[in-house]
């Protein structure tokens, strides 16, 4: 199993990069929390891999720290919980505010989150609750200059794209960014933007 893959950076989205290995382009899919953290294309980046092996595909699914990778990992064991949707607990609230949610049993919180019904939330709140503490990860430095896009129309069609693929709605996601970018200027980054939209969309502080 590939357990952390370290190379170049050429292509990123909020949902997955293209890393180069010696050679060897590896497609990985990535959260939200590890799409802020990236550097600009064709800096050296290392991301910690989970292997998820399939009858039919074997996917491969990168993190900036090791223990966002054992959250990852974690809420995939609990029935009801794949890949896509652990993608979109750490996108949408992140590992360290998750952890949060989880020890002060805020099931709303949790619902938010798009596809998570009360009965996961529950599942997630029961299973979690004495398995997962750790302490938050540390915010490393990152380069901002290779996604300091504008909030142009660019920035808006990706951002939307970013959302929907976490599963929401496109008028409730087209809402969200519609209101960030009226409070933002033309200098906001693609990060800046969805950071503010999900606050709106999942009720962060």
């Amino acid at each position: 199993m590939i357990g952390r893959l370290s190379g170049t950076l050429l292509e990123s989205s909020p949902e997955r990069v293209l890393l180069d290995v010696s050679g060897v382009g590896y497609e990985i899919q990535i959260p939200l929390s590890t799409f802020y953290e990236l550097p600009e294309a064709g800096r050296s980046v290392q991301l910690f891999i989970h292997t998820h092996v399939r009858a039919e595909a074997l996917q491969l699914y990168g993190f900036a720290h090791a223990e966002e990778r054992r959250v990852f990992e974690r809420l995939i064991a609990i029935s009801g919980v794949g890949p896509r949707m652990a993608l979109a607990f750490l996108s949408g609230i992140g590992a360290d505010e998750l952890v949060s949610a989880v020890h002060a049993e805020d099931r709303a919180r949790l619902q938010r989150i798009p596809g998570v019904g009360k009965k996961t939330a529950e599942r997630v709140l029961l299973e979690l609750r004495d398995r997962i503490g750790f302490d938050p990860p540390e915010s490393k430095p990152r380069a901002a200059a290779g996604k300091a896009a504008a909030a142009n129309g660019g920035a808006r069609e990706e951002a939307l794209s970013a959302l929907l693929n976490l599963g929401y709605a496109r008028d409730t996601a087209a809402r969200a960014i519609t209101a960030t970018m009226a409070e933002t200027d033309d200098s906001a980054t693609l990060e800046t933007v969805l950071r503010s939209a999900l606050r709106r969309l999942v009720g962060a502080s």
